[in-house]
Parts: C-alpha cells; sequence; structure tokens
C-alpha cells in the first residue's frame, strides 16, 4: 500500500512476469515512486544498496529500490552513474530495464502498468530489449540466453542484431569472470540448457565467452559415435539430458566439458598429438581458471574429462585397471563424487539421437566393484605388513583380487 499521497510502490520485474505466465513466484521487487533515502529510513526500511538506494522491509524483508535511471559511464555492466530523485516516473523506471516482458508493474490494486508492450511479447513468448540502452551492459546477453532455456521462448531479431553488435564492438569482453560464472551456472541449471549456449552462439558471444565449447560445432563424431551429428551438438544433447534427470549443477558442468578436446582448438594452444581425454583434461582446466569455476565443479569435470572413456568401457576392463579407475578417481574417500562421475558418463551415453532412453549398466558394474574394494580391509593388511614400503602394493593386490571375485561372481556387466 501507499505510504503517503505522493509515494508509491510497486511490484514489478520477474514476479510480475511469473504471476502472468502461472508460474510460481519466487521473489518479489519492488520500486518506490516519489521517495528519499531518508523518508524510507524513517519509515523503518534498512538500506543495503551499495550501488543504488535498495532498503529492506521491516517485516517481510522484501527489497524496496527507489525509482532509478542510469547512465552509462564505462564499458562492462558496472559502468553506471546512478539517478535517484522522488521526481523519477516508473516509467522511466521501467525503460531502463532489459526486456519488455520484464518491463511491467502492478499497483496495489493489480492493475497492470505496461507502457512498453510487455504483455504482448510475453503472449508472443519473445524477447525483446526495452531500449538501446539494452546494448550498454553486456550481461543482457548472458540473460536473454538463460531466459530463452528457462521460458523457450525466442529473441526478437532486433534484439538478437542487437547482441550480435555488443559482441563485435567489444562489449561482451568486459565481462568479469565472476559474473560469467553465475549467469552460466544459472543457465546449465535451467530447463533446457542447450539453448542457454545455443543462444549464445547464435550472438557470436560463445567463441568469446566459452571458445573451448564453441570449438565443438561443425567437428564431426567419430564414426563409432554417431557422426550424424557433430561434437557440439553431441555435447548440447548430453547437457540436456543431466537437467531431464535434475542433477546437480557439478554434474551438468561435467557433461559440458567430458569432450572439449575433440574441438579445433589451434595447436599453438594445445598441440595436436595429445590423446583428446588430455587434451579436455587441459582445457577444462584452462576453462575453469579462467572463468574461476567453484572447485567441486572444476574437480569433477576434471575427472569426466579423463575417464569417461574408460568407465564406458567397464566391463572391457582387466581387475587391475578398474583398481586404477577407482583410485585415479579418489573413490574410497569421496565415493559420493564417484557416483556423481557416473552419472555424467551416463548422460554422456544418452546424449546420441535414439539412445536417449537407454541404461547404462556401467554404473552398477563399477559401483559393484568399489564396493568390493570397500570391503577390503586396509588397516588389518597394514599391521599385518612387516615392510611398510609394501603395504601399498598388498592393498592394491587385494582390492584387484577383490575385484577379480566381483567380475566372476557378480551380475551386473557393462556394456562396450
Amino acid at each position: 500500500m501507499p505510504m503517503t499521497n505522493e509515494l508509491k510502490i510497486y511490484r514489478v520485474g520477474g514476479a510480475v512476469r511469473d504471476a502472468l505466465l502461472g508460474l510460481p513466484v519466487q521473489d518479489v521487487d519492488w520500486v518506490v515512486v516519489g521517495a528519499t533515502p531518508e523518508t524510507m529510513v524513517a519509515r523503518g526500511y534498512q538500506p543495503v544498496g551499495k550501488d543504488f538506494p535498495v532498503f529492506l522491509h521491516p517485516d517481510t524483508q522484501e527489497e524496496y529500490a527507489l525509482a532509478r535511471t542510469e547512465r552509462k559511464t564505462a564499458r562492462g555492466y558496472k559502468g553506471f552513474a546512478v539517478h535517484t530523485a522522488p521526481d523519477v516516473t516508473l516509467e522511466q523506471d521501467l525503460l531502463r530495464r532489459d526486456f519488455t516482458v520484464n518491463a511491467m508493474a502492478q499497483d496495489d490494486g493489480g492493475t497492470l502498468i505496461d507502457p512498453y508492450g510487455g504483455l504482448a511479447d510475453l503472449k508472443a513468448r519473445v524477447l525483446r530489449h526495452v531500449s538501446p540502452a539494452f546494448a550498454e551492459d553486456p550481461v543482457r546477453i548472458l540473460r536473454a540466453a538463460r531466459f530463452v532455456a528457462r521460458f523457450d521462448f525466442s529473441i526478437a531479431p532486433e534484439t538478437l542484431a542487437l547482441m550480435r553488435s555488443m559482441v563485435d564492438n567489444g562489449e561482451v569482453d568486459a565481462l568479469v569472470a565472476e559474473r560469467v560464472w553465475q549467469e552460466l551456472a544459472r543457465g546449465m541449471m535451467e530447463k533446457t540448457p542447450s539453448r542457454f549456449f545455443t543462444t549464445l552462439r547464435e550472438c557470436g558471444a560463445l567463441s568469446r565467452i566459452l571458445p573451448e565449447v564453441d570449438a565443438l560445432f561443425g567437428v564431426p563424431q567419430p564414426p563409432q559415435h554417431h557422426p550424424e551429428i557433430d561434437c557440439g551438438i553431441h555435447a548440447m544433447l548430453v547437457l540436456d539430458d543431466t537437467a531431464h534427470h535434475d542433477y546437480a549443477l557439478e554434474v551438468r558442468f561435467a557433461a559440458l566439458v567430458h569432450d572439449l578436446g575433440k574441438g579445433n582448438t589451434p595447436p599453438d594452444i594445445l598441440p595436436r598429438h595429445i590423446g583428446h581425454e588430455m587434451r579436455s583434461v587441459a582445457l577444462t582446466r584452462t576453462l575453469c581458471e579462467r572463468l574461476r569455476v567453484p572447485g567441486e565443479c572444476r574437480d569433477l569435470g576434471l575427472l569426466v574429462a579423463r575417464y569417461h572413456g574408460d568407465i564406458h568401457r567397464a566391463s572391457q576392463l582387466r581387475a587391475d585397471t578398474i583398481v586404477r579407475l577407482l583410485q585415479g578417481c579418489d573413490a574410497w574417500r569421496r565415493p559420493q563424487r564417484f557416483e556423481q562421475v557416473l552419472l555424467a558418463c551416463s548422460s554422456d551415453a544418452r546424449g546420441r539421437t535414439g539412445h536417449e532412453h537407454d541404461a547404462y549398466p556401467q554404473a552398477d558394474y563399477l559401483l559393484q566393484a568399489l564396493r568390493a574394494t570397500q570391503a577390503v580391509n586396509a588397516g588389518e593388511i597394514a599391521q599385518q605388513e612387516a615392510d611398510g614400503a609394501t603395504i601399498a602394493e598388498r592393498i592394491r593386490q587385494a582390492r584387484v583380487a577383490a575385484v577379480e571375485q566381483s567380475m566372476t561372481h557378480g551380475t551386473a556387466k557393462g556394456a562396450a
């Protein structure tokens, strides 16, 4: 409700959009017109904004922002001068927003304020920029891709052209690593994450932000791996499979990077004689360093890049090779992470046309081997062995024997 006759409060942005789409409303943002920071504090609101005045409601703790305008002062998403004043109108505040579907508001009576045609675009499922100021914030390219992946919207031709110009003029290069990762992580967790990446590729941003992923497109799959789809399309199918099974972010990231080594990486960056799995490891490590990817995602991505080929061939591996695989994955100390490795590999196996519903017996086969080796009492072996130098080898031998017994008597068989 308005707090005075002059001061008005409006619900804005994603909360209005999602309500009109019939979706659950997670967070509600409010814009206050006709107020100053002093009047907000006087009414018990707690100031929290660093770059512009944002206040927490004293009871609900929801965010209330003063109506504002912005002026571009430098490259990047932080290069803005913000102006707030009681005479800034709601229409002026909405004009600075990214898409028309996010530039709608509702007053306290529920009346829709839609000065830029957001409702029509929402019904047409189109993302359209509100004003040319869209081009001033490169994060909006990532947000466009994320909304496409979430809502299955299309991008208006004029907005896509503007996004391409932002790439061409170098605005996208001003994105900082932390913000890229934040949007990338959110994009991977959307309903159809492949559309996040294909949208970035369509406007040219993928080659600037994730050149390792962009290099996969157009590269043929090996003959035994459905050559009718290229490596980039395969990576997208794998990623969408992880979303279909609602896997965690770490698994989705590992699915994205598992085959980077198959891309057309320039030889001056990575020599061609290195095997594609080790190339994938090297490129994944480079990507993670550049974007400051969190450790859990990085580590799982590196493991899947390194070992997914061996895991796919699980039933063909000797017992000692399986033990080395388990050791390389640190499976005894991190069994839950090893299970995530197997989930990413199962999506890799299903990420091919006609194989979307295939079982992945390799996972059961290797988990059975892991359980067999977990039954080996390493402490007891250490106590029985007088020569400390041979303890590790004795434990390894016992684990190999346990896997051999498991392979002999077990029923789970991995597929080629």
